[in-house]
């Protein structure tokens, strides 16, 4: 699998990161393990969590197979703080309190002494921005993050903190795919004018690129129920439909899998380094990973940008 850098940093990453945010929940102890073995095996090396995935079970898990499965050098760790959760209620909190206690929780679920990527997990309007950036700055000097991003940050949020800074943002990560291109009209101009490498999340349009949606909801995905549902809802409308039969389409003709075109189009696009993908069992991750990733012809790339364009 192609390593490529982060923005204009010296960090590589690979092309498709493993992401786990239903680790600890979904994704039980044994599957875990076996989708980070297979994505090892495929040359995979970044794997992404945060401290609010599965209140902290996400991070746990992955500290559990270090050593085991994967030395701590043989592969990168991205993880996130400042949202929380008190009293059972999602919020955020990015004081340089609640950052850096969360980055020290962090490493001792891990069980690692540093974290190679350290996100602001999303911007809050109540903490002065240079308090965030003050605590990110602490933790990349002081060696228990080697760098920091941002996520979930608008255009001229990224801008904004890139220019007050004290030291190099180096990644952004955001969801962007075929059925959510909004990043091109202000974060993505934002990453680049700042040297920030994008991490696409939800690549695959939360699994409906797949072209799995296309008969209806199966009952054993995502979508079928509960919050998952609610994420899903959104892309099962007429237009992303439109653009999942284009996909599936071009995936056709070419000899492809609908997966295999989403994400090339999304590996090919200006500022992203990596494409976070996040299987929830091992059969989903060997599927994803017989793309070929190789850059699409320009002839139908033009094709999914115009049906897919944003209204």
């Amino acid at each position: 699998m192609q390593q490529r850098y982060v923005g204009n940093s010296g960090l590589r990453v690979s092309a498709l990161s493993l992401g786990t945010m239903t680790w600890g929940t979904e994704t039980d102890e044994q599957d875990a393990s076996e989708l980070l073995r297979i994505f090892l095996a495929a040359g995979g090396r970044h794997v992404d969590t945060a401290a609010s995935y599965a209140d902290g079970r996400s991070e746990a898990l992955l500290g559990s197979l270090l050593g085991d499965v994967v030395s701590r050098t043989g592969v990168t760790i991205s993880t996130k703080a400042g949202m929380t959760t008190p009293d059972g209620r999602r919020g955020v909190d990015t004081s340089r309190n609640a950052m850096l206690t969360g980055l020290d929780a962090s490493l001792a679920r891990l069980g690692t002494d540093y974290v190679d990527i350290w996100f602001a997990e999303a911007w809050d309007p109540n903490v002065p921005l240079e308090e965030t950036l003050s605590a990110m700055e602490f933790a990349v000097r002081s060696g228990r993050a080697r760098y920091a991003g941002v996520s979930n940050y608008s255009g001229w949020q990224v801008a904004k903190a890139a220019v007050l800074a004290g030291f190099p943002l180096v990644a952004s990560q955001a969801e962007y795919s075929l059925v959510r291109r909004s990043p091109e009209s202000e974060l993505i101009p934002s990453i680049e004018d700042a040297g920030l490498g994008l991490m696409a999340c939800a690549p695959l349009g939360r699994g409906v690129l797949t072209g799995k949606y296309r008969g209806g909801i199966p009952s054993d995905s995502r979508g079928a129920a509960g919050v998952g549902a609610a994420s899903v809802e959104p892309y099962l409308a007429e237009k992303p439909s439109r653009t999942v039969e284009a996909v599936c389409t071009a995936a056709k003709g070419l000899g492809r899998t609908p997966q295999d075109v989403s994400l090339s189009w999304v590996l090919s696009q200006h500022g992203v380094a990596t494409a976070v993908v996040g299987p929830r069992t091992p059969v989903q991750l060997k599927e994803t990973l017989e793309a070929q990733l190789n850059p699409l012809p320009p002839e139908i790339s033009r094709a999914l940008e115009d049906v897919s364009a944003p209204q």
